[in-house]
């Protein structure tokens, strides 16, 4: 009886144990599936700053940004995409359905890097400048020190559509923003249209135009606008025309191996109320010996054309060098000419490492 019962007992576990098998391999088999279709990425950036501005002098340093994001490829034509920076705040939650059989249409939902410029689409991590941006595009695209609109990373939330035409010789973008910024209510009714068009003539070579008209609500006040308050409801228009060349386009996930000499340059202008804005920047890089480059770049930029003394020009040189694949080492000397609202000239010295997966 015992040895009937023992026989009994093994039979029922190897069941279970062939079901249990059988079980894992399917999880097996939809855990593969799943982590297919789940791409990681992430980078970080930090360094050291040395500045002189009205003689004192300051060094320290930096952890500029350390992003992680995860894209879900839900369909063949669906995609769900969240990143947050870890040393600030959630930056992009968005999903993208393609419309079209092709690249022709697709619409993007969410919180996302809008359209308005040349550089703000950019990845930091092909960047050339340690700052990134020119100023700009710090200021108009609101990547950076904007106080009517506060910082906003050059994202907002909202709907764009976007597609390539003429066998991905022509790219638009046309989007319907909050005009508020991220992770923020919207403060007023009125939304923000950006639209930015972009042409390929030959390999290598675009041409790109950009327009943004919209209505801010001040979060803060600027010095060089004083008829703005908070609370304020303002004009606030842009446009920027460019250019840029690339002897080769970088590789997918491989900066190192691609390393194309290249040059870009781009006008812009804009309007906060009644006080005008423009600015521009010319920044090249070429790869001279091995995995180093030599980066130089002229930028300017006006906060308000109506009154003298708002205006700084910075002259950079440096070097980059690439370790690995998306990672660098980089060194940069920037002369600051500014206007005589805005101080003394003064040097700026970094250096920084980009970690990139």
């Amino acid at each position: 009886m015992k040895s009937l019962t023992l026989a009994v007992a093994l039979a029922a576990f190897s069941s279970t144990a062939a079901m249990g098998q059988q079980k894992s391999d399917s999880e097996i088999d939809w855990m593969k599936d799943f982590t297919s279709r789940i791409t990681l990425n992430g980078y970080a950036q930090g360094g050291w700053s040395y500045q002189d501005p009205n003689g004192q002098k300051t060094n320290s340093y930096n952890l500029k940004r350390t992003l992680l994001w995860a894209k879900a490829r839900i369909t063949d034509r669906w995609s769900f995409m969240f990143m947050h920076d870890f040393s600030s705040v959630v930056q992009e939650f968005y999903t993208d359905y393609r419309i079209t059989k092709n690249n022709t249409l697709t619409a993007r939902l969410g919180q996302f890097k809008h359209s308005y410029t040349m550089e703000n689409p950019m990845s930091p991590t092909q960047l050339e400048l340690i700052d990134v941006y020119s100023q700009a595009v710090l200021y108009l695209a609101g990547e950076g020190p904007d106080p009517l609109n506060g910082v906003n990373y050059g994202r907002d939330m909202g709907l764009m559509v976007f597609g390539d035409l003429l066998s991905s010789k022509l790219h638009y973008e046309l989007a319907l923003m909050s005009g508020q910024g991220i992770n923020r209510k919207d403060r007023n009714n009125q939304k923000d249209f950006i639209a930015k068009l972009e042409v390929k003539p030959i390999d290598g070579l675009r041409l790109v135009a950009s327009g943004y008209l919209g209505t801010g609500n001040a979060v803060n006040t600027a010095a060089w606008n004083p008829g703005i308050n908070v609370g304020d409801n303002y004009k606030r228009n842009r446009y920027s025309v460019g250019a840029e060349y690339k002897t080769q386009p970088y590789s997918k996930g491989q900066y190192k191996e691609a390393r194309p000499a290249s040059i870009r340059a781009e006008w812009l202008g804009g309007e906060d109320g009644e006080v005008g804005s423009r600015g521009g920047y010319v920044t090249t890089c070429i790869p001279v010996v091995d995995a180093l480059d030599i980066v130089a770049s002229g930028e300017t930029f006006d906060r308000n054309t109506k009154v003298d003394g708002w205006d700084q020009t910075n002259l950079t040189v440096g070097l980059q060098y690439w370790y690995y694949k998306k990672c660098r080492l980089q060194l940069q000397y920037t002369r600051c000419l500014c206007g005589d609202m805005l101080g003394d000239d003064y040097n700026w010295l970094q250096a920084q490492v980009q970690v990139a997966f």
